[in-house]
């Protein structure tokens, strides 16, 4: 079943942040435990640096720069330390996270990168990469799996987002997500661009039309900025 809120699809940021936001929602459905650690710490860091700024400014309103020039520079360097701080964690600790998490007996751990890229050929639809890691905790050894499908296997031309072959694709390549979702991972595969999917699935449209490839791939230079941002100040949507 399509969902009823349509997107642009001519932009690969709203593609990406939809199919995003789906991914969380259904890794939570299957039981597994969410952890925000990576978003809380980026936040401290952030309201930190802010309320360091803020308090900066209102000591030297209120008793004048000449007699708080000390503490200002204290502040001033606490600042970049906690601006340098949180540059380090969004880009080599996080580094695109988009889940992380565990099964509820913490036997397992998931964490999720994604991507977008852009198609190679004029007339193809633009690509979701997944970088996914699971570890054993006991054992420490870390499964890793990358996938790379197409936007167009569970996007309808309408902009509506398919949930079924999404699902499918993530419990097919991903054990840990299969075992947790037995039926999803023996379900036939959707074809490539989404050619294999039935007209119930794809509500009206299969797939992308080519007037709507073509409009993708001629202003994919601007459209394909990374939406990882998105979720500063706010944990993202479920």
């Amino acid at each position: 079943m399509a969902s009823t809120e349509k997107i642009t699809v001519y932009n690969v940021a709203d593609l990406r942040a939809t199919t995003d936001d789906a991914l969380l929602n259904y890794l939570n459905s299957l039981g597994l435990i969410q952890s925000h650690t990576l978003l809380d710490t980026r936040l401290a860091l952030g309201f930190s640096a802010f309320l360091l700024s803020a308090a900066c400014f209102a000591w030297d309103y209120k008793f004048g720069f000449e007699s708080t020039k000390q503490y200002t520079l204290v502040a001033v360097a606490l600042y970049t330390l906690l601006n340098g701080a949180l540059t380090y964690w969004i880009m080599f600790v996080e580094r695109g996270t988009i889940y992380a998490g565990s099964t509820k007996d913490g036997k397992t751990k998931i964490r999720v990168i994604s991507d977008s890229k852009k198609p190679k050929t004029k007339g193809e639809a633009p690509v979701y990469k997944l970088r996914i890691d699971v570890e054993d905790v006991k054992t420490k050894k870390t499964q890793k799996i990358e996938l790379e499908r197409k936007f167009s296997e569970w996007f309808d031309a309408n902009g509506r987002f398919v949930a079924a072959p999404f699902q499918t694709v993530l419990a097919q390549g991903v054990p840990l997500v299969g075992k947790l979702d037995p039926k999803r991972a023996v379900a036939a595969a959707p074809a490539s661009g989404g050619q294999g999917l039935t007209k119930e699935q794809f509500a009206e449209t299969p797939g992308y039309t080519a007037e709507i490839l073509d409009a993708i791939a001629s202003g994919l230079g601007e459209s394909s900025t990374t939406a990882t941002d998105q979720g500063a100040g706010k944990k993202r949507r479920k």
